[in-house]
């Protein structure tokens, strides 16, 4: 019973901290990587002012009339 909870501690210290970096990397390659590939596309070609002239012309602006 000696040392019991130095050695479980280790154990637990060294799971603890490979499976916080195993999900830290799924994140980052699952969820954060394409997500920024998806907005790098998106606004590859976004032209602000046609996405504006679309909202104007839909009334969404109080400050803008629609023409």
């Amino acid at each position: 019973m000696r040392r019991l909870l130095a050695r479980r501690m280790k154990f637990h210290l060294f799971g603890a901290f490979f499976v916080s970096v195993g999900c830290a990397a799924l994140y980052k390659f699952g969820i954060a990587e394409p997500r920024k590939r998806a907005y790098a596309e998106f606004y590859k070609n976004y032209d602000p002012m046609k996405d504006f002239e679309v909202m104007r012309a839909a009334g969404v602006f109080e400050s803008a009339p629609p023409k």
